[in-house]
This record gives structure tokens, C-alpha cells and sequence, in this order.
């Protein structure tokens, strides 16, 4: 078997998931905008300091209209919320998203 690239080849039922139900379903329910979701999400990957995923989310969140400033606003509003440590993390993956997206 060849070596796995990502966690997702190596336990393909997580992609399956991630695809069908996650992107599929759960993110294209109408009681939320893609915009209003990725707010969501990035605020929760946020606070639980899931570094690795608030990257892709936050570029996610920039695409689907979140801006910059909202960004900002958020990881500062957090940092009372969720904790001092996680805001300047997201502050960190921030710079790194916004500099790509130039």
C-alpha cells in the first residue's frame, strides 16, 4: 500500500464523511449562510485551538464574504471568551491567511 498523504487516504471513510455529510449536507442546510457558517466555525476552531483546520477555514470564511476587519473583531472578542492564548493563535494563523490572500 502506498504511503498515505493525508488523513484523509489514510482512513478514506473520513473523506467520505467530510464530503457527502459535512460539504454535502450539513454546510448547504438554509438556516445559515456559507458566510454566517464560516464565522461559526472559524469561532469554534478558534476557541478549541485547532490550529491546522482554522487555516483552511479561515480562507474559507474570507471566500465566502467574512472580511478581514470581522476576522479581527472575532479573535479579539474571543480572547475574553475563550482565552488569551487561543486569539493570539487565530491573530497568528490570521497574518498567514491574509498575507496568501494578497
Amino acid at each position: 500500500m502506498a504511503k498515505a498523504k493525508t488523513p484523509y487516504e489514510l482512513v478514506p471513510q473520513l473523506g467520505k464523511l467530510r464530503d457527502d455529510v459535512l460539504f454535502g449536507d450539513v454546510w448547504e442546510q438554509p438556516e445559515l449562510s456559507k458566510r454566517d457558517r464560516s464565522l461559526v466555525t472559524v469561532a469554534v476552531l478558534t476557541a478549541l485551538y485547532r490550529t491546522e483546520e482554522l487555516k483552511g477555514h479561515m480562507q474559507r470564511a474570507l471566500d465566502n464574504g467574512v472580511t478581514q476587519d470581522e476576522l479581527r473583531g472575532m479573535i479579539t472578542h474571543l480572547a475574553f471568551y475563550a482565552g488569551w492564548p487561543t486569539a493570539v493563535n487565530a491573530g497568528r494563523v490570521a497574518m498567514e491567511v491574509f498575507e496568501d490572500d494578497q
